[in-house]
């Protein structure tokens, strides 16, 4: 039994043109849901809501916004963790939603690392 070079059926090529296509359609797909999570507005919250952070998809604070009850003169310090809660859950839900929207595109190659992309 002999086995025909490159290891592909019938011994030709790839069709490349096919490949390039292929390629072409995953980027226009990631670039518009890049473009849909960028225009996407997250909130997060922390302290039962005494402050509340709203981050872009692209990870962007647009606004703050801090309940009354929580500013302490005597105690900045939890006004400070809360804040820097809130925005960490804000970023939370958005590498949840940067999951959903992505995980189609990437088609399970291990999220957007999977395409060596920094960041998300």
């Amino acid at each position: 039994m002999t086995q025909r070079g490159g290891g592909f059926s019938g011994g030709g090529q790839p069709n490349m043109q096919q490949l390039m296509k292929q390629a072409q359609k995953m980027q226009e797909q990631l670039a518009a849901a890049q473009e849909e999570l960028a225009a996407t507005e997250v909130t997060g919250t922390a302290g039962g809501g005494l402050v509340t952070a709203t981050v872009t998809g692209s990870g962007e604070l647009v606004s703050l916004t801090i309940d009354p009850k929580a500013v302490d003169p005597d105690d900045v310090e939890t006004l400070q963790d809360l804040i820097v809660a809130a925005f960490r859950d804000a970023n939370r839900a958005v590498g949840e939603l940067a999951a959903e929207k992505m995980g189609p595109v990437t088609g399970g190659m291990g999220g957007l690392g999977g395409l060596g992309l920094p960041g998300l």
